[in-house]
């Protein structure tokens, strides 16, 4: 398993742009960040034999609680 170091700016720049409400104020909230997770694009796609997309869901919000 590879852990990422993420960038605290960037994420919260990345979550703005897209409109997402969130409660990133510090290091410890980026557990819940976009960049903590897998690609979710990518995980389907290796995924394609088992699985049939139906929706997609977008985040609205990020907070951690």
């Amino acid at each position: 398993m590879t852990i990422k170091t993420l960038d605290m700016q960037q994420e919260v720049t990345q979550l703005e742009a897209k409109g997402i409400v969130h409660a990133i104020r510090s290091q410890e909230d980026m557990q819940e960040a976009s960049g903590a997770y897998k690609d979710i694009e990518e995980v389907i796609a290796n995924e394609a034999d088992l699985v049939r997309v139906k929706t997609r869901l977008l985040p609205v919000a990020v907070i951690k609680g």
